[in-house]
C-alpha cells in the first residue's frame, strides 16, 4: 500500500506522543513492504534547537511543510498545506493524527481516498489552548467523527465519548512501547549529580495540563532528601514555564530541559519513582516507558492514566496537592517494590509490532 501520515510535528523526534506513534508505525510499515510518506512540519524544535529537514528516514519518505512562526497558527496552516499536497500523492490511505489536523480529513474523503484518523486525546480540553484554538480542535473532532472511514482511539473512555457524543463507532488501538536495555547512571551522574534511586522523575512537556505545578507544590511540602527531576521542553506555554521556575525555589529540584537518547533511558531506569500528575491525557507513552523500565509509578486518577497502571501503580486524586503529597510520602516510606510482573505486563500488552498489524488491517477495510 501507499500510505501518507499527517498531524505530527516531525520525525525522528520525541517532542510528543504523536511524533513517537508516527515514527514507530511508519518505520514498521516500511519494513513490511509498504510505501510510507510522512508530512513533517517545519519550525522550531521543542528543545529550542534547530531541526534538520531530512528527505528520508529508515525508508520512510519525508516531505517538509512550511508554516508560520506563530505557534498558534502554524498547526492550522500545516494541516491545510499538508492535506492539499497529499491529494496529489496518489495514496491508498491518508492517516490523520490528532484532532486539529483532522479538520482537513473531509477533503481526501471527498476525493474518494481511504481516510483513517487517530484521536490521541480530546485536545480541546487542554488548558494551553485559547478560545479560537479550542473551537478549531472541536471542529476537527467533529470532522473526524463524520468523515473518517476508520477512527482509532487510545482509551475506552474516548471510545465511549465518541459513541455518546456522535453515535460514532471507533476502534481501540493503544500506543506501544519499544523498550531499551537497562542503563546505569552515567550521563545523568556527570551532568546532574544523580544517583540510582536518588530522585523522583517528572518527564513530560512543561504545559499546564501535565499538572507539574501540583507536583512541585506537593514535593516542597515533604522533607525527603530525594531530588525532583523535571525533564521536558516548553511548548506554547512560556508564561506557565516561568510560573513553574518561580515556584521551584528549592535546591532539591533539577530542570534538565528536553532529553532523549541514552540520557532519557538513564533517567527512567535509575529513578526512585515516576510521577504523572496530569489533568488531561490521551495515552501517555512516557508512562508506558516508565512501567517498562520497572519504575514505581504514581499517576492522577484520570481514566487514561489509571487504566494503564492498573494494579501495578499508585493513584492520587486529580489536582489534589495534599493527596499527592501523602502518596509521595507513602511510597518513599516503603522499600522499592519488585516490578518484574509489571515489566512483563507492558511488554506483552503494548507491542508496536502487533499495533502496526492491527492498524494495517484497518487500512485494508
Amino acid at each position: 500500500m501507499k500510505i501518507a501520515m499527517i498531524g505530527h510535528k516531525r520525525i525522528p523526534s520525541r517532542e510528543g506522543g504523536v511524533e513517537i506513534v508516527v515514527e514507530e508505525l511508519a518505520t514498521r510499515m516500511v519494513e513490511k513492504g509498504h510505501s510510507v510518506t510522512v508530512y513533517n512540519r517545519k519550525g522550531k524544535h521543542v528543545s529550542g534547537g534547530k531541526t534538520v529537514n531530512l528527505k528520508e528516514y529508515k525508508g520512510v519518505k519525508i516531505k517538509s511543510v512550511p508554516t508560520f512562526e506563530n505557534g498558534k497558527l502554524n498547526a492550522i496552516v500545516y494541516s491545510v498545506i499538508a492535506t492539499f499536497l497529499a491529494l496529489f500523492g496518489r495514496y491508498d490511505v491518508i492517516h490523520f493524527h490528532a484532532e486539529g489536523p483532522c479538520s482537513m480529513i473531509w477533503l481526501p474523503h471527498l476525493f474518494g481516498i481511504h481516510t483513517v484518523a487517530t484521536i490521541h486525546g480530546l485536545d480541546w480540553q487542554r488548558a494551553k489552548w485559547g478560545g479560537f484554538a479550542t473551537k478549531f480542535l472541536k471542529f476537527g473532532e467533529k470532522t473526524a467523527a463524520k468523515y473518517a472511514d476508520e477512527l482509532i482511539v487510545l482509551s475506552e473512555g474516548t471510545r465511549d465519548y465518541f459513541k455518546k457524543t456522535y453515535g460514532r463507532e471507533t476502534v481501540f488501538i493503544p500506543n506501544g512501547i519499544d523498550v531499551q536495555n537497562e542503563k546505569k547512571a552515567d550521563i545523568i551522574t556527570k551532568k546532574y549529580g544523580l544517583e540510582k534511586d536518588g530522585y523522583i522523575l517528572f518527564l513530560a512537556r512543561i504545559v499546564p495540563e501535565k499538572g507539574l505545578h501540583y507536583l512541585i507544590d506537593a514535593f516542597m511540602q515533604t522533607d525527603t532528601d530525594k531530588k525532583l527531576v523535571i525533564a521536558g521542553g516548553v511548548s506554547h506555554s512560556g508564561e506557565y514555564a516561568k510560573q513553574i521556575h518561580d515556584m521551584a525555589k528549592d535546591d532539591r529540584i533539577i530542570f534538565t530541559g528536553f532529553v532523549e537518547g541514552d540520557e532519557l533511558w538513564e533517567l527512567y531506569y535509575n529513578c526512585r519513582m515516576y510521577v504523572l500528575p496530569s489533568d488531561v491525557e490521551g495515552m501517555p507513552i512516557s508512562l508506558l516507558e516508565a512501567m517498562a523500565c520497572g519504575c514505581e509509578c504514581l499517576v492522577s486518577d484520570i481514566d487514561t492514566a489509571k487504566n494503564v497502571v492498573g494494579e501495578y501503580g499508585y493513584t492520587f486524586k486529580k489536582s489534589d496537592v495534599n493527596d499527592l503529597k501523602n502518596k509521595l510520602c507513602e511510597i518513599l516510606g516503603k522499600p522499592k517494590a519488585d516490578k518484574a510482573e509489571q515489566i512483563e505486563y507492558v511488554k506483552n500488552n503494548y507491542s508496536w509490532d502487533e499495533i502496526t498489524d492491527r492498524t494495517l488491517e484497518l487500512y485494508k477495510k
